[in-house]
């Protein structure tokens, strides 16, 4: 009988606290979240909070390390952002979107509808088939350009392809074949 994973509770490590969660698993699994560098860890059931502290502190350097990577991210920066910031950041946006969506529609052979801005914590466009109305993150502006183009390409894939399946992937890799690295710069 298998038991579901515990509530989490705060174990304090030195002076970092830790989020421990309790699971039916048999290692160690040590997390850094974004934005705020949170410390999570999943134990299985058994092992002894002293023993979390111990691998939590054998791993402190990788800590910190992730830490100060996440902080000079462009996800820490988006989310202490003012409003003038998120201002700049939908101008750049709103000034490239349209050039690339004109770019794009005629090797595509699809017409999007309204361009929409908004900052977005959780996704990176959005796409409606029906009406072909587009979402764009402002959030981009933080990223690489070719990041940008990689979500108008995606977004207008969408237009041909609903889900994110082979035949997505499929017009993914046909209209932009390094779309894999790209995205992974917005992780």
């Amino acid at each position: 009988m298998s038991r579901k994973p515990s509530q989490p509770e705060l174990l304090q490590v030195d002076d970092l606290e830790v989020r421990l969660t309790r699971k039916g698993i048999r290692n160690l699994h040590l997390r850094v979240k974004p934005p705020d560098g949170r410390v999570e860890v999943s134990a299985p059931w058994h092992l002894a909070d002293e023993a979390v502290s111990s691998f939590v502190r054998e791993r402190r350097g990788w800590i910190e390390r992730r830490r100060a990577e996440l902080r000079d991210s462009p996800q820490a920066q988006a989310a202490a952002a003012s409003p003038e910031e998120v201002a700049q950041w939908r101008a750049v946006v709103e000034a490239c979107v349209p050039a690339l969506v004109a770019a794009w529609e005629p090797i595509m052979g699809v017409r999007a509808g309204k361009l929409a801005y908004r900052n977005m914590t959780s996704r990176w466009g959005s796409c409606q088939p029906a009406t072909g109305r587009i979402c764009i993150n402002v959030r981009l502006a933080l990223y690489p350009p070719e990041c940008l183009e990689y979500v108008v390409v995606h977004e207008l894939c969408h237009l041909r392809e609903r889900g994110h399946g082979p035949r997505f992937r499929a017009l993914m890799d046909a209209y932009l074949p390094d779309w894999r690295q790209r995205r992974d710069k917005l992780r």
